[in-house]
């Protein structure tokens, strides 16, 4: 036999620090959030530019957003709040065809028939 005492068992150290993330955890990118909400908003004023109102609204504000944006997140992509710009813009102008279109189609009639002496 030997004449060396047993040596005493130590802790085990973990791996992997405590603070560190899960390794199945994405890793944290830049902040987009308002370049989101802006080409949402984009896209939505050219889907609700039938409702007038809805489509204008959704529109301006999708302007003033993506502006924000642009200002705020220099790291968020480009293409992002340049596109929610685009199609903001693009849902304001059919939002106003469609709100002149829908005035001149109930106004028509009523041209029309006070011009064959109808009255209302």
């Amino acid at each position: 036999m030997t004449d060396t005492p047993p040596v005493p068992p130590t802790p085990e150290t973990p791996a992997t620090p405590a603070a560190a993330a899960p390794a199945g955890a994405p890793a944290a990118g830049p902040k987009q959030t308002l370049s989101i909400v802006g080409f949402v908003l984009g896209i939505a004023s050219i889907v609700l530019s039938g409702v007038s109102l809805l489509g204008l609204a959704a529109g301006i504000a999708g302007i003033i957003v993506s502006r924000r944006a642009k200002k705020n997140e220099p790291a968020a992509p480009s293409w992002m709040h340049t596109l929610g710009l685009v199609l903001s813009i693009i849902g304001l102008v059919l939002s106003v065809i469609f709100g002149i279109l829908f005035i001149f189609a109930t106004l028509l009639p009523l041209i029309i028939g006070a011009s064959y002496g109808v009255t209302y």
